[in-house]
C-alpha cells in the first residue's frame, strides 16, 4: 500500500487536515505502519501538484484541510481495481541476505538462519497477541492487516526451516572444486550450477 493511495482513501471519507490523516492512517492499520507528519504533508503536496487533492481555507485554529478531487477519486478507483503485482513490492532483503551469506567467506549461514528464525518467532508471538487483543467490529480493518503480517511471519518461519534443512543436505564439509559457471541462456545447466554452489 502506498501512502499516496492511503491518504486518498482517507480523504474519500471526508475533508481532513494533516494530523487527522496521520491519526486515521495509523488507526486503519492498527499502528502497524507508523507515519510521521512530514510524510503526510510531503505526500499531500505531491497529490495537490498532480491535481488529486485540493487544499481548503484554513480553519480558525489555523489548520488547512484537504479534499479529494474527481481526478483523485478516479486514481483511487483504479488502484482498488488493479491487483498488486509481486514485482511492485519491495525486494526481499532476507532472501538476498542469505544468498550473500552463502557466498561470503567466514559467514556462518546456519547462525544467520537461526537468529532470523528467533526474531521472526518473537514477532509472530507479538502479532498473535495483538490480533486477539480485541474483537470489536470496528477493529476489523487493522485485524486484517495483522492477519496478513501473521501469515507472512508464518511463511517466513517455514521458509527458514526449508533453508536450514537445505543447508544440512547440501553443504558437506569438503567437496569437489567449483564447477564452471554455465554459459548464459542455458537455464537447466544454470539451475544445476546453482545447486552445486549451494552444496558448498
Amino acid at each position: 500500500m502506498s501512502i499516496r493511495h492511503g491518504l486518498l482513501a482517507l480523504l474519500e471519507r471526508g475533508q481532513m487536515y494533516g494530523y487527522q490523516l496521520r491519526a486515521a492512517f495509523e488507526e486503519s492499520t492498527g499502528s502497524t505502519w507508523p507515519l510521521n507528519i512530514g510524510q503526510v504533508y510531503t505526500t499531500l503536496a505531491r497529490l495537490e501538484r498532480d491535481g488529486l487533492v485540493r487544499p481548503l481555507p484554513e480553519s480558525e485554529a489555523g489548520q488547512r484541510p484537504y479534499e479529494i478531487t474527481d481526478a483523485g477519486r478516479a486514481d483511487l478507483a483504479l488502484w482498488f481495481a488493479t491487483p498488486i503485482s509481486r514485482t511492485d513490492r519491495p525486494r526481499d532483503e532476507l532472501a538476498i541476505k542469505l544468498a550473500l551469506a552463502l557466498t561470503t567467506p567466514g559467514v556462518d549461514v546456519r547462525s544467520v538462519v537461526q537468529a532470523q528464525r528467533s526474531a521472526t518467532m518473537r514477532a509472530l508471538q507479538e502479532l498473535t497477541r495483538l490480533k486477539y487483543g480485541s474483537d470489536r467490529p470496528e477493529d476489523l480493518p487493522w485485524r486484517l492487516v495483522l492477519d496478513s503480517m501473521v501469515f507472512q511471519a508464518e511463511a517466513e518461519v517455514r521458509w527458514l526451516d526449508h533453508c536450514e534443512s537445505s543447508l544440512v543436505r547440501h553443504r558437506p564439509a569438503d567437496g569437489p572444486p567449483h564447477p564452471p559457471r554455465p554459459a548464459a541462456g542455458d537455464a537447466s545447466d544454470a539451475v544445476r550450477w546453482a545447486d552445486e554452489e549451494a552444496r558448498r
